[in-house]
């Protein structure tokens, strides 16, 4: 594509990108399609000549399209959110535009600096202390993975990554019953084994780790021979939003010499309002705190700050130098690729560069407040419905309700009404939710925080969900 014509078909391609940030809430939320639809539209193999944008970019309305599940859409509140903003996007275009690959300070100094600056100026917002080292990563599940290697290497005195783990006793790992899939699952890439992480139960109420239990597991394990070697606490975990006690967690975790690592990947945006600050009372005990700005600060996916007290540790773990990584400054610069999993690495900071400086402080705060008050105002309206409950604390802009109709008290009952219920309503392609369980009950999420949610927005989906559940 020669240049010229690039320029046109760039020019009609952010005019369709603003089209479609205008008009997606007239889209169905969700993707209606049906499994292999998509498929069967693609060719089964490539073209041999040349085809017009025109034509692939006729293609992608008509057939590609359809097919997208839009989360940036108003009444998306599902999961937690992907969330973005036009700021991000133009600086995204930028990114790609440039293409770099900035593994090395050497490979381009400016993204290696902006990100040391820019997870600071996360660090400042959020009100993480000073002695916390920033580095962005590509999910929360990657700084996870991280944290478990770190405290494997620990713990086997930096032996595992020479001489694995065969001949050394069994390390364990903590989290609580509430926790993300993506502690499990990183403590099997780390060569610890499922049967080695320990889900500590949690408070029936409010579903924070039970500290007794926690260190009770510790306990039992040192006198197994075991080697207590990492603590994952909770901000927010996925399903209810469950707030671990810091504080009581990580004395535990120092008094055993355990790396203690926080996942607030959506919860920690929340940080930056001054009445949630509490929640971290007891950051001082952990080692290493990761939220996600593509969740709830408008920076779209990926971007997941991951900050650590101690660098060296992260670097010796995953540090290797072949010669073809080899540069002058090595040693007296940050070199990122020693700081993540992956080699390579995207220009991450660029966009939440862009978001900070648009939106500023306030103007995120401000967002963040009226996605909460939102959610307040609908657990109102749920607490004082005859047909549905709410079956956990709101926390932030979390809610888990359960439509529970006279007439029909049998739990098992209940809960195949309600995923009944939520099958209708995403099939309806009004708005989208996703399902949960909470003490052993088929429950409903509903998650406020898109960038472009209004009142109107949520008002709307609830009386299209109180409409179609009338129905059933």
């Amino acid at each position: 594509m020669e240049i010229e014509e690039f320029r046109a078909h760039a020019h009609e391609l952010v005019d369709w990108m603003a089209d479609y940030m205008t008009g997606v809430e007239a889209l169905p939320v969700r993707a209606q399609v049906k499994p292999g639809e998509i498929t069967a539209k693609l060719p089964l193999g490539p073209p041999t000549a040349p085809e017009p944008m025109d034509a692939i970019m006729a293609d992608f309305k008509q057939d590609i399209l359809p097919g997208m599940t839009h989360w940036q859409h108003p009444r998306f509140f599902a999961y937690f959110p992907a969330n973005s903003s036009p700021p991000s996007v133009l600086a995204e275009m930028l990114t790609a535009t440039l293409g770099a690959q900035g593994m090395l300070w050497q490979t381009s100094p400016a993204a290696t600096e902006m990100e040391t600056r820019v997870t600071d100026w996360l660090r400042q917002m959020i009100g993480l202390p000073e002695g916390f080292h920033g580095v962005i990563q590509d999910s929360a599940s990657s700084a996870i993975l991280c944290a478990i290697l770190t405290a494997r290497e620990r713990a086997t005195g930096w032996q595992a990554n020479e001489a694995g783990l065969a001949a050394g006793p069994e390390i364990v790992v903590y989290t609580s019953d509430q926790t993300h899939s993506a502690t499990e699952k990183g403590a099997k890439i780390a060569g610890l084994g499922r049967q080695n992480v320990r889900l500590i139960k949690t408070d029936p109420e409010t579903f924070a780790m039970d500290p007794a239990a926690f260190e009770a597991a510790v306990l039992s394990d040192k006198a197994a021979g075991r080697i207590p070697a990492c603590l994952v606490a909770n901000l927010g975990a996925t399903g209810v939003g469950a707030m671990d006690d810091l504080a009581a967690l990580g004395a535990i975790a120092k008094r055993h010499n355990i790396f203690a690592h926080v996942d607030a990947a959506w919860a920690g945006a929340a940080l930056i309002l001054d009445e949630y600050r509490h929640l971290m009372a007891g950051i001082e005990y952990f080692d290493s705190f990761v939220f996600n700005p593509h969740k709830w600060l408008l920076t779209n996916f990926d971007c997941s700050a991951h900050f650590v007290r101690d660098p060296d540790d992260l670097v010796r773990t995953l540090a290797i130098l072949p010669v073809f990584l080899k540069s002058r400054e090595h040693g007296a610069v940050i070199d990122y690729r020693d700081w993540s999993v992956p080699l390579g690495r995207r220009f991450r900071a660029l966009k939440l560069w862009f978001v900070i400086r648009s939106y500023g402080v306030e103007g995120l705060q401000r967002i963040l407040r009226n996605h909460i008050q939102m959610a307040a105002e609908l657990e109102a309206r749920i607490a004082a419905s005859t047909e549905f409950s709410l079956m956990a604390p709101r926390v932030l802009s979390l809610i888990n309700f359960r439509y529970a109709p006279d007439g029909i008290a049998a739990p098992e009952a209940l809960d195949a009404l309600n995923e009944r219920l939520l099958n209708a309503v995403n099939d309806d392609g009004f708005t989208y939710l996703t399902q949960n369980r909470v003490h052993g009950r088929y429950v409903i999420r509903f998650q406020i925080g898109h960038t472009s949610t209004a009142q109107k927005h949520v008002t709307e989906a609830w009386e299209r969900i109180e409409a179609i559940a009338a129905t059933l």
